[in-house]
């Protein structure tokens, strides 16, 4: 049974922060509402397990894990470590952070870090990690830009972890991947699998060079380059990229609507030739729609292609492969990936900005996750009091009742996707445990 869960859907075209109307991040009831969330919602137990590498008894994987907290009035507090879950558990109540932040694993714990050598405190395994963030795509999206979000551009989020996950899972065979809303305008990914942890930065970096297609700044207008014969995992990602481009591209965003719109394609065009005859059809039909512009570039295309041959027929069948890249493939942010030391926020945070908590996305749900329908922190606080109020508690508990408190309100279908990926990398380690008890 998949657990994939279709959310409601908001006004496809509005564009939205995600901020409901009586969030207020700086209110004394919003510091209430983070405790309760901390003392009767946070998925501790699942959490511990995930950051343990599945392990029953608590690891250095887990001791020697640093994390940050952005507390009170935006102060950060780096290198902090807990020895259990029960440590965890009671620094996250007492600090009450508003953002937490997951980092690398150390020789020692992070805590201890000014009371030994530099040479004794270096990070050694972290997971593998991917940032996408929206406003990376403000050069191709019309319908938002900055921080704001609607259904039609967060297709490009639906894109790039429907690209990025078949290259980890079928190029590289990782396992134990978890993707997570940002809480407002992108999505974080986190591969668990040893392999993945254990990786150098120069790994990480490979890694990046091998998914990375789109280069270069904000200034520079031609960022794809493309051989005319498509490794296979460019060949792959294109059949996803065309599935979308028409409809995504060309109809929502209708970027060939206005002159400074298609002007933008024809300069990301190599052959100076038909750049010129580019410019030259869409200038006679200016008012024509993204569609029609989009079938002229066919025309000219075949038009050209009559007069070449070898290499520069080649070259110009690209073209169009490369405009569909540099408008919908993936765009990393690299440092994120290949720093080890590199904090990323972590999952069931509470975004300061719009009130949403950052759940996991189960690869089945890419195309129907609705970021604008995630809970947010004040959905979430008057869902308990009505379960506490039906119940007749009122009192924080402990214990198994903690744990159903959060599953009977609508964080409950991504604690299910929490709970799938942390399971996976439990069986993994019992598995592993059973094999050296074998030997």
């Amino acid at each position: 049974m998949s657990l994939a869960t279709t959310l409601p859907a908001n006004d496809m075209g509005t564009p939205s922060s995600g901020v409901s109307k009586a969030y207020d991040a700086t209110s004394p009831e919003h510091v209430v509402m983070m405790r309760t969330f901390y003392e009767k919602v946070f998925p501790y137990s699942l959490y511990y397990h995930w950051l343990n590498g599945g392990h029953s008894e608590t690891t250095k994987q887990f001791q020697n894990r640093e994390f940050s907290f952005t507390v009170g009035d935006d102060v950060y507090i780096r290198y902090q470590s807990f020895k259990d879950q029960a440590f965890m558990e009671s620094e996250f109540l007492r600090l009450c952070p508003s953002k937490i932040d997951i980092g690398a694993i150390y020789t020692t714990r992070p805590r201890d870090k000014k009371s030994v050598l530099p040479s004794a405190f270096q990070p050694k395994e972290k997971e593998l990690v991917f940032d996408i963030d929206m406003t990376d795509y403000d050069e191709i999206r019309t319908c938002c830009s900055g921080g704001d979000i609607c259904h039609k551009c967060w297709k490009f989020m639906t894109i790039a972890m429907k690209v990025i996950h078949a290259a980890l899972t079928e190029d590289f065979g990782f396992e134990h991947i978890m993707w997570v809303y940002s809480g407002r305008r992108g999505v974080h990914c986190w591969v668990s699998d040893e392999r993945a942890r254990n990786l150098s930065n120069e790994g990480r970096k490979a890694i990046v060079g091998y998914l990375e297609v789109i280069r270069g700044g904000s200034h520079q207008e031609r960022k794809v380059n493309l051989s005319s014969q498509l490794h296979p995992h460019l060949q792959r990602s294109l059949e996803v990229l065309k599935a979308y481009f028409k409809d995504l591209i060309l109809v929502e965003q209708d970027v060939l609507q206005r002159e400074s719109g298609w002007m933008k394609m024809v300069k990301m065009v190599g052959d100076e030739e038909m750049r010129k005859e580019l410019q030259n059809s869409w200038a006679k039909e200016p008012d024509s729609t993204s569609e029609s512009k989009w079938d002229t570039l066919d025309i000219v295309v075949s038009k050209l292609g009559l007069q070449r041959k070898g290499w520069k027929l080649a070259a110009l069948n690209t073209v169009k492969r490369e405009i569909i890249f540099q408008y919908t493939y993936p765009r990393l942010d690299d440092k994120v990936t290949t720093g080890i030391n590199h904090l990323l926020k972590s999952p069931f945070c509470v975004h300061p900005k719009t009130g949403r908590v950052c759940v996991p996305i189960h690869p089945d749900q890419f195309d129907t996750f609705d970021p604008l329908a995630v809970p947010t922190l004040d959905q979430i606080i008057e869902e308990l009091r009505q379960v506490e109020e039906t119940s007749g508690e009122s009192s924080p508990n402990s214990g198994p009742r903690k744990s159903q408190l959060a599953t009977q309100t609508s964080l409950r279908p991504y604690l299910k996707v929490f709970e799938e990926f942390v399971s996976g990398i439990r069986r993994q380690a019992q598995s592993e445990l059973n094999g050296k008890f074998a030997c």
